[in-house]
């Protein structure tokens, strides 16, 4: 790129000359994919970077950080994560009622057991961003503990993914 615009210049250029341009992508442009991502076997944090990413739509061409590009996602068989004991034992999920003393925890392997969903939803939700457009995205996030979903008229795809721990 070229030298740095000065106050009251014209837009940045590159080095040819041609002005930079912030690419929008337009409405018409977002095609929104449905994807089945299977959580057996896998690891909770690999397994949030890989759904955050097809909810942000980093893996399209049109990917523009500040518009919402991203596809649908469905996560299933999230109760069978691949957690190791040490983990389960160390991480502990914090929240408060709002009244003095009113700060619970839990660890990892609690809530697993009694809200599977719940942990894989809060890593996706840790790796989106902040503010409306993150909470946006998290809105096309769909979990179910089981094997099976009621999303099939959506005729989604499935997801391999490759971050499950090998024996």
């Amino acid at each position: 790129m070229g030298p740095p615009a000065e106050p009251g210049s014209a837009a940045p250029t590159t080095d040819l000359g041609t002005p930079v341009r912030t690419f929008q992508p337009k409405p018409a442009d977002i095609e929104r994919a449905w994807h089945v991502v299977d959580a057996d076997g896998a690891v909770l944090g690999r397994l949030a970077s890989e759904v955050a990413t097809l909810l942000r739509g980093k893996h399209k061409t049109i990917w523009a950080p500040q518009a919402d590009v991203g596809d649908h996602v469905i996560v299933v068989n999230a109760a069978r994560l691949d957690v190791s004991p040490r983990k389960a034992q160390a991480k502990r999920y914090w929240r408060h009622s709002g009244y003095p003393g009113g700060i619970r925890s839990e660890t990892l392997e609690h809530l697993l057991g009694r809200n599977p969903e719940r942990v894989v939803r809060l890593a996706v939700r840790g790796m989106l961003p902040r503010g409306p457009l993150g909470r946006h995205m998290a809105t096309r996030l769909r979990v179910y503990a089981g094997p099976t979903h009621p999303h099939e008229a959506q005729r989604p795809m499935p997801r391999a993914l490759v971050s499950t721990r090998r024996a």
